[in-house]
């Protein structure tokens, strides 16, 4: 069988000059993937973009989150599909490359190495404006600069370290969520001892103007203000090819998606609506888990939040450095970008790579500053959409790798997505939709966004097509 490259072993791309041809290695250990799975559907977005959601929406933001969710669950599982026959840190590119044409891998790669060095950008910023409220006496680009430098050096360091820092941020975001859940379950009805809370209890869902107080047509208005939030859940497929048993590594987060998302996601919405009426003012103005936390009477709520926020900031700045260096190694090996961000350290770092990223990242926190309502604005607008083409491409790269497999090597389909290909067909249908959606979307900036985002993505897709036409290259093919 022909197909992209793997990386469970340590031979793959150059050395860096006078090193032994190291490739990445697997450094990864079980519970540092198991955590990055269940971290990687905790975005900050959650924590701070709720509360837009629920002012819109009301209760029926919980059929928005339901409907992303399952939008997810479905990608994640063509996803898991391809990565588990094939794990490669290329992950959907490498799988475009080889389904759709290496102009496919060429252009969703780098429009998803745009899309975070972008958001390392935006976290860092966030990251440095919650620091500089605690210690002022700092500069708010001191801090995103301080913030920048620490993260990428335990990046430089070795995957481990990457994965050794994931492992705690994503295991205070979930501690933090949990308790949020039980404490808050428990006051909604009534069982938490020492509050009372006359605010609490389920008739929230329905006593303020219904389930759905602004219309049906809330609920897709409040899918556009929560798709973006899920953003990060295919970075376990793509970090799964530096750990020690990567089929089980992808096998596992792609089963476990589902809980996952119903607990963090829905289960915390859930109980922030029940604590609190949809349309209590303090929502929007303190954000939907603080005004839940106060009205319990839980002291310093909005430091609590503040510093989970931060923890979840820095997750996924450090998620996001990993993610762009990883996709850049593998444009890199497949002669898509400078061979040089293909070559590894001793400790199998594309070293490169990383410096790459970061100093794009830098450069869009200078523009954050100084032109933050132009250029800025511009790259964040840019990239907004590209969640939905990565899961688009996705969705059609499952469609033909399905046939590849089954006739090249069926005994490798060991996570299998379901009703293929109707229910592919489906989800495809279901994300050009959202799409379509937001083209209708003044309010919130979703025609803009997806606008723009096309036509980078026409930019993108044009170099590829020209740049392969020119050398007339038909991708990169080794043998298994």
């Amino acid at each position: 069988m022909t197909s992209q490259p793997t990386l469970t072993k340590a031979e793959n791309g150059p050395g860096e000059p006078g090193e032994p041809h190291s490739g990445l290695h697997a450094g990864l250990k079980n519970r540092h993937l198991s955590m990055i799975a269940i971290g990687g559907v905790i975005g900050a977005g959650l924590f701070v973009g709720s509360s837009s959601g629920i002012a819109t929406a009301g209760p029926g933001i919980l059929l928005s989150y339901a409907l992303v969710g399952t939008l997810v669950v479905l990608v994640m599982r063509m996803l898991g599909e391809m990565s588990a026959a094939n794990p490669t840190s290329g992950s959907f590119s490498a799988h475009a490359d080889r389904a759709l044409g290496p102009w496919a891998g060429f252009s969703i790669g780098w429009l998803y190495w745009f899309f975070w060095v972008v958001v390392l950008a935006v976290e860092a910023t966030a990251g440095a404006a919650i620091l500089e409220s605690w210690i002022p006496a700092v500069p708010q680009w001191g801090w995103a600069l301080i913030v920048m430098v620490v993260l990428t050096a335990t990046n430089l360091v070795s995957v481990g370290s990457y994965g050794e820092f994931e492992f705690w941020f994503a295991g205070i975001k979930v501690v933090a969520i949990g308790a949020f859940i039980v404490v808050g379950g428990l006051a909604v009805f009534g069982v938490l001892p020492g509050v009372d809370s006359d605010k609490a209890g389920v008739g929230n869902l329905v006593d303020h103007g219904g389930f759905l107080p602004n219309g049906p047509g809330a609920i897709l208005t409040g899918v556009l203000l929560v798709v973006f939030s899920f953003m990060g859940s295919e970075i376990a497929t793509l970090a799964a090819g530096e750990s020690e048993d990567p089929q089980r590594a992808v096998t596992k987060s792609t089963n476990s998606i589902i809980w996952r998302i119903g607990v963090f996601y829905l289960g915390s919405i859930f109980v922030v609506v029940t604590l609190l009426p949809w349309n209590d003012p303090s929502i929007k103005e303190q954000g939907s888990y603080v005004a839940a936390l106060d009205s319990l009477g839980i002291a310093n709520a909005g430091e609590i939040m503040k510093f989970i926020v931060l923890t979840s900031v820095l997750s996924c700045l450090n998620s996001g450095l990993y993610t762009a260096s990883r996709m850049a190694f593998s444009l890199g090996e497949r002669g898509d970008a400078p061979k040089a961000f293909a070559r590894t350290t001793s400790r199998g770092v594309p070293r490169n790579a990383i410096i790459a990223s970061v100093v794009f990242g830098f450069v869009a926190v200078f523009f954050n500053y100084e032109f933050p309502d132009s250029v800025f604005l511009f790259l964040v607008n840019s990239s907004g959409a590209v969640a939905l083409f990565v899961w688009l491409v996705i969705c059609f790269s499952q469609l033909r790798m399905r046939k590849i497999i089954q006739a090249e090597a069926p005994e490798k389909l060991v996570v299998r997505m379901w009703l293929y290909p109707y229910l592919t067909w489906a989800t495809a249908g279901l994300i050009v939709f959202v799409l379509g959606y937001m083209l209708t979307d003044t309010e919130h900036d979703g025609r803009t966004t997806v606008l723009l985002s096309l036509l980078v993505a026409a930019i993108v897709i044009a170099i590829a097509l020209v740049r392969q036409r020119l050398k007339g290259r038909n991708g990169v093919r080794t043998e298994v």
